[in-house]
């Protein structure tokens, strides 16, 4: 079984692993979420991916191109990793950020498949 993608706009959990001090990482769920404070009873953990950044996507929606660009401090085509609790939410944001010229990735798993390993996370 391959570990890379089928799609060139997604990201498996071995590749992100194995990337996470090369790619910005940003998870777009709510703060509670983000904090660990809250979450999902099918996650075993809570938290958020280390190093990962928090833009709530209900922020991205109302933020215009040159926010998103001050807040995410990268040139344009930088890779950028979005997750969310199951790939949605993050499907979307990537795209966002693909129509203003970022290599934007969906890690499909999400903190659904992260919180069920035993990879570190953070609080």
């Amino acid at each position: 079984m391959s570990t890379e993608p089928e799609r060139p706009d997604e990201i498996e959990l071995d590749e992100l692993q194995r990337r996470l001090d090369e790619v910005v990482v940003v998870d777009v769920r709510h703060a509670g979420e983000y904090e660990g404070t809250l979450g999902y009873p099918c996650d075993p953990r809570q938290g958020h991916i280390p190093g990962a950044r928090h833009l709530d996507m209900d922020e991205l929606l109302v933020m215009g191109e040159g926010e998103i660009r001050e807040w995410l401090g990268v040139p344009d085509g930088a890779e950028v990793v979005l997750y969310c609790h199951s790939g949605s939410r993050s499907r979307f944001a990537a795209q966002v950020l693909r129509g203003f010229g970022y290599e934007a990735r969906n890690y499909v798993g999400s903190w659904h498949e992260w919180s069920q390993t035993d990879l570190l996370i953070e609080t």
